[in-house]
């Protein structure tokens, strides 16, 4: 029996399988992509940095606000090891969280970024 939910474990993988997909689908299929949760300050902090930056089509999912959130932050956790969101991957690369936009957006390398993702 699986300890998270009492079903049995392959049931289990089934579903760690399926969030995996999801995320890589997310994060494969947009440029620029936040993973956040509402009330969180650093989140705020990255969305305001993508905007100062001119981004308009962050794809943001809060992660507070979905049944699978806790999931998805798990698996996020151990493909970047960082434990705590937001989460921002730009083209497909993960960049880090919103104080490491806000010192790239400083050193006026975000834009740089963001610029060589639309070509």
């Amino acid at each position: 029996m699986c300890a998270l939910c009492g079903c049995c474990v392959w049931c289990c993988r089934a579903f760690v399988t399926m969030i995996s997909s999801l995320v890589r689908s997310i994060i494969n299929s947009n440029r620029v992509v936040l993973f956040s949760k509402s009330f969180c300050p650093f989140c705020d902090l990255a969305k305001d940095v993508l905007s100062h930056a001119g981004e308009k089509n962050t794809t943001v999912l809060e992660l507070d606000q979905r049944n699978d959130g806790a999931e998805v932050q798990k698996y996020l956790k151990e493909i970047t090891n960082v434990p705590t969101v937001p989460y921002v991957f730009i083209n497909k690369e993960y960049i880090g969280g919103g104080t490491t936009l806000k010192s790239l957006h400083a050193q006026g390398k975000l834009v740089e970024i963001l610029k060589k993702a639309k070509t």
